[in-house]
């Protein structure tokens, strides 16, 4: 059977696990990674994917592994990506989806965080860069700057995050940083291998990849 996006968004269980997950990195003092996240996530691996000409069908499996992406939080931070994959696979299994629909979408998964991630495939290159690049102020929930970890400056300092895919051309990250929060520098401690990581899945789409802050460009 072919599953569809839509199947997973009405999905109640999926619902549960994404709200859930988000509640105990909520508990660890993470980033936002509830809804907002996994959908502009999904949206933007499909995009990236349908831009550079891949298949509609291709598109609908990236735009479902971001939906999901995330889900392996509810049983911990360590290793979500591999406890996420495997929780894909069971949820995918039981709605019927076709095992080779079911097999790309849970590499994909399975090899999204910076720790053991790796561009596998279209699908899962097309997750890293819409995973990777979605850094924005919004995405902090502690409001007390003086409580302000690294990761929440960074965030916070992002007040303008574009994404251009342009075929046969470039991927490029272009963010507008708040530099009294914020230096380039830090941005760099906290982002750097992750930006390397959408360097490598940029390459595996055939175009390269660009990071430009201010309007300089770093990578």
């Amino acid at each position: 059977m072919k599953i569809t996006y839509q199947d997973l968004v009405k999905n109640e269980a999926i619902k549960t696990y994404i709200q859930k997950a988000d509640e105990s990195l909520t508990a660890l003092g993470y980033t936002e990674h509830s809804f907002a996240h996994v959908t502009r996530v999904a949206m933007l691996a499909s995009d990236i994917l349908l831009t550079l000409g891949y298949s509609e069908r291709e598109a609908e499996l990236a735009k479902m592994a971001g939906y999901l992406h995330d889900i392996g939080n509810v049983i911990n931070r360590i290793d979500h990506a591999q406890s996420g994959a495997v929780m894909a696979f069971r949820i995918l299994d039981n709605m019927g989806a076709d095992p080779e629909d079911i097999a790309t979408i849970v590499t994909a998964i399975g090899n999204h965080d910076e720790s053991t991630a790796f561009p596998v495939n279209a699908v899962a290159a097309a997750l890293i860069l819409a995973d990777k690049t979605d850094v924005r102020y919004t995405r902090v929930r502690n409001q007390d700057y003086s409580q302000f970890d690294i990761h929440d400056r960074v965030n916070y300092s992002v007040k303008k995050s574009e994404v251009e895919v342009i075929k046969d051309r470039h991927i490029k990250l272009e963010l507008t940083i708040e530099t009294k929060m914020c230096t380039v520098m830090d941005y760099f401690e906290i982002f750097l291998n992750r930006m390397l990581l959408c360097r490598k899945a940029a390459e595996k789409l055939g175009v390269p990849f660009l990071l430009v802050i201010n309007g300089q460009r770093l990578i």
